[in-house]
């Protein structure tokens, strides 16, 4: 029986992918639109039974080319460009196509987990798994909101297991395809190599400069949560994936900087020394992102902790050492 793994040479999905390796699972179908071909270096340390293009493997699926071969389906696959305003093109890609893979999976008892946003609560304050909290800034919180009401009216009468996470922000390794919609870790990283400067927004949102504050979440607890969820099937529903806590952005830049300092032999040092020596600079807050962009966010991980999920998450500062650490690794071995 095959594991499909949408969005398989993304972000999230790669390091599923990886992660389902490290089980000794190999019968992995991955899935993905390539037409970003650099992302094919995600995988190429990754062991599949085979590659599918998005809109061959839903045909084919329809088609009923994989009919009994299928155990589970973790959908990681989207448009996750939050400042993109092509509608219909959003809609398309992660809702309607989720409707149908998850159509698929029903009809065939097949188990579907899949990846939500914490783009879907929009300027908060409260972010709680609730109907009320949702209130999306941009098209693509609309168009994962969208897909987790299609959802809960499913659950009361599932065939099969269907888990939603609300991802709040993801960093990890794995991410530099991804360009300027990868997390602020990679994007503090590659700054800090690069010039010695990090840059970070002025204040917004009635936030100083860089103490607006999001709820960072590393790759690997992403990855955990999805995997203890696949191995307890009893658990249907939607949960918020966080740390539970709000870091800012200064905290995590610091994290970043200290953890590159590190690497190459430095101490650490506190954030107003690194601010006072240059390393870290504001730059003016973009006037379009204003009404879209979410200045605190911060799980509630009430729900998935009474879901059976105990396992702690990574603090930032370890999460973002062990990020840097892999990055680091990965610029020395490339050529």
């Amino acid at each position: 029986m095959y594991t499909v793994v949408t969005g398989a040479a993304g972000f999230i999905g790669s390091n599923l992918v990886k992660a389902l390796n490290g089980r000794g699972e190999k019968e992995i179908l991955a899935v993905d639109d390539l037409a970003d071909g650099d992302k094919f270096r995600n995988l190429v340390d990754c062991e599949i039974a085979d590659y599918f293009d998005k809109e061959e493997f839903a045909s084919r699926l329809a088609d009923g080319d994989f009919d009994d071969d299928i155990a589970v389906v973790l959908h990681q696959g989207a448009n996750t460009d939050t400042v993109a305003t092509d509608g219909r093109a959003m809609i398309a890609n992660n809702y309607r196509y989720s409707v149908r893979l998850l159509e698929h999976c029903q009809d065939n008892d097949i188990a579907f987990l899949y990846a939500s946003s914490a783009a879907v609560y929009g300027a908060g304050p409260a972010f709680r798994e609730e109907r009320a909290c949702e209130s999306p800034l941009n098209v693509y919180g609309y168009s994962k909101l969208l897909f987790d009401q299609h959802v809960r009216r499913l659950l009361p009468e599932r065939t099969a297991q269907i888990a939603g996470f609300r991802y709040f922000n993801v960093y990890g390794p794995r991410e530099a395809h991804k360009g300027r919609m990868a997390s602020v870790v990679w994007h503090f990283f590659n700054q800090y190599r690069g010039t010695g400067t990090v840059r970070l927004f002025e204040g917004s949102g009635g936030y100083a400069a860089g103490e607006q504050r999001r709820d960072f979440v590393s790759v690997e607890d992403v990855v955990r949560v999805n995997l203890d969820f696949l191995d307890h099937p009893e658990r249907s529903g939607i949960w918020n994936l966080g740390t539970g806590k709000a870091t800012t952005f200064n905290a995590v830049a610091a994290a970043t900087i200290n953890a590159c300092r590190a690497a190459d032999g430095q101490p650490a040092l506190p954030f107003a020394d690194l601010h006072r020596g240059g390393a870290v600079e504001y730059i003016p807050f973009p006037e379009d992102l204003a009404s879209r962009y979410q200045s605190f966010t911060q799980a509630d991980v009430t729900r998935l902790r009474a879901a059976g999920y105990d396992a702690s998450m990574l603090e930032v500062e370890e999460g973002v050492a062990r990020c840097v650490r892999a990055l680091v690794a990965s610029s020395r071995s490339t050529p």
